[in-house]
């Protein structure tokens, strides 16, 4: 089991808490997603995988909900 954090700049609301969340749940290994929402800053999304996860593929996930990854652990 990994687990990845990654910080994303732009969301506002629960919506897209979810967007991101099916987005992230999409790849392939995502076991399980929680964001911690920061409607005025940088929101935290928790990754669990089956193994590691590339940055890449995290960075295209949010970026297809409409956001942006500011940082990854990954």
């Amino acid at each position: 089991m990994t687990t990845t954090t990654v910080s994303i700049s732009g969301m506002t609301c629960g919506h897209c808490v979810d967007a991101v969340t099916s987005e992230l749940q999409s790849l392939e290994g995502v076991q399980g997603v929680e964001i911690d929402l920061n409607k005025e800053g940088i929101s935290t999304a928790t990754v669990t995988s089956a193994g590691p996860l590339a940055p890449a593929s995290i960075g295209e996930a949010v970026a297809e909900a409409g956001y942006l990854v500011v940082s990854n652990d990954a």
